[in-house]
């Protein structure tokens, strides 16, 4: 028997066929949990989940949450793949939701062999993935927001804005709450010894001093702002607060990696890798653990990872191209890694280095190194091993001195 699911936000369809291609049940039911309990119940009317698998055209979500919890194998389907398939069934532009599920079957009846089957991410693994994905999320919001603010003080402040690039993070936001206006700055009659006097009671590391630091405030061009202090001083301060409530949140989101790091199986066998730090191991852990969990050898690894070319050849055509079609939080997670490494490993550096000397540019040369690093931790994972610099054999080639000449 196979299954073909067409899912949708509000109801979904449901196809279940025999070896022959006759369709054996459909019916349609609503995305609700009474809705799924019912569906999964009468699949089991025609065998045990484990020799049902369904064909789904998404790789995560509720349902494919559940079709799992219930034991039945699930088989993603591309939508574009699926939608290359559609004129075997008749006219390409056709399309029902009774008819998807039916064609999503006859898919999985045929093809159904040569299509990968979902296979669940452990839960530490993906505990550690969705807390990285959150973190690179407000990562991006706070450069946003860091950027707003920086471009609110460049209309109504800007002797501000040079300041609060002088400054320490959390200073600088101190700064402008408490100056969010010139105004401000002139009522409390901001001195250069004022100044270094505030930064010292906040622990200011006492790179700028505050002579520097008043002078730059001066000589900053007047704005021309046609808003009230008032008005300005309310929209500083709501952006300050927009800044420091995503620092906290990254703040706390690195305590709970850390907490995760410490107990996650794959830890200890990639935290003696060179410049690795704890983020970045949750991020490789969290995005390349899952791929290294489903890979049937090394090379399927790598080319998963989005690491190697891709071949287009045709007739006479033939060209290696970028591979776009990929998982890119794990070619970015294992790429910051190869880039990081080659400042802390001399057989990195001149994996790197070898690389540049053929005319490869930058972000070639680091993915030549990451395949380098992939194979390495293809085998730590394979063995059960820790990395070790002194028994990493090529590195240990690239760190042996040379023999020294022999005496004629």
């Amino acid at each position: 028997m196979y299954i073909g699911w067409d899912w949708a936000t509000a109801t979904h369809d449901v196809t279940v066929m025999d070896n022959t291609g006759a369709r054996v049940d459909r019916w349609e039911l609503a995305h609700t949990a009474e809705g799924l309990d019912k569906t999964l119940a009468r699949l089991r009317r025609y065998g045990a989940p484990a020799d049902l698998p369904a064909a789904i055209e998404t790789t995560r979500g509720l349902v494919v949450d559940r079709l799992l919890a219930a034991g039945h194998p699930v088989v993603p389907v591309h939508p574009n793949a699926f939608h290359a398939m559609r004129p075997r069934w008749g006219a390409s532009k056709a399309k029902t939701d009774a008819g998807d599920s039916h064609k999503l079957a006859d898919y999985l009846r045929t093809d159904g062999h040569m299509l990968r089957r979902l296979v669940p991410t452990d839960t530490a693994t993906l505990e550690l993935q969705a807390l990285t994905r959150q973190r690179a999320d407000h990562i991006e919001a706070k450069v946003s927001a860091v950027n707003q603010l920086a471009a609110l003080l460049d209309v109504h402040w800007p002797g501000g804005k040079t300041v609060f690039a002088s400054l320490d993070s959390d200073i600088a936001l101190d700064f402008l709450d408490r100056y969010p206006t010139p105004a401000a700055a002139a009522a409390a009659k901001l001195t250069a010894g004022r100044l270094e006097t505030w930064c010292k009671r906040r622990r200011y590391s006492g790179k700028k001093a505050g002579s520097e630091l008043i002078e730059r405030l001066r000589s900053a061009p007047t704005a021309a702002s046609r808003l009230s202090d008032t008005i300005v001083t309310q929209l500083v301060r709501v952006q300050v607060q927009v800044v420091r409530a995503l620092r906290t949140a990254i703040r706390e989101l690195d305590t709970a990696i850390k907490t995760a790091l410490a107990v996650h199986p794959y830890a200890p066998l990639l935290a003696s890798m060179p410049r690795i730090g704890q983020v970045n191991l949750a991020q490789v852990i969290g995005e390349i653990g899952p791929i290294l969990e489903r890979a049937e050898s090394c090379e399927q690894f790598i080319a998963e990872t989005g690491v190697v070319p891709v071949t287009r050849a045709s007739g006479k055509a033939h060209a290696v191209t970028f591979r776009y079609a990929t998982n890119r939080r794990a070619r970015v997670a294992i790429t910051i890694f190869a880039d990081n490494s080659r400042h802390g490993s001399d057989w990195a550096a001149k994996i790197y280095n070898d690389a540049r000397a053929r005319k490869k540019r930058h972000p070639h040369a680091i993915r030549i190194l990451a395949r380098a690093w992939l194979r390495v931790m293809w085998a730590c994972w394979r063995d059960g091993a820790c990395y070790d610099p002194a028994i990493h054999r090529t590195n240990g080639k690239i760190n042996t001195p040379a023999d020294p000449p022999q005496a004629p």
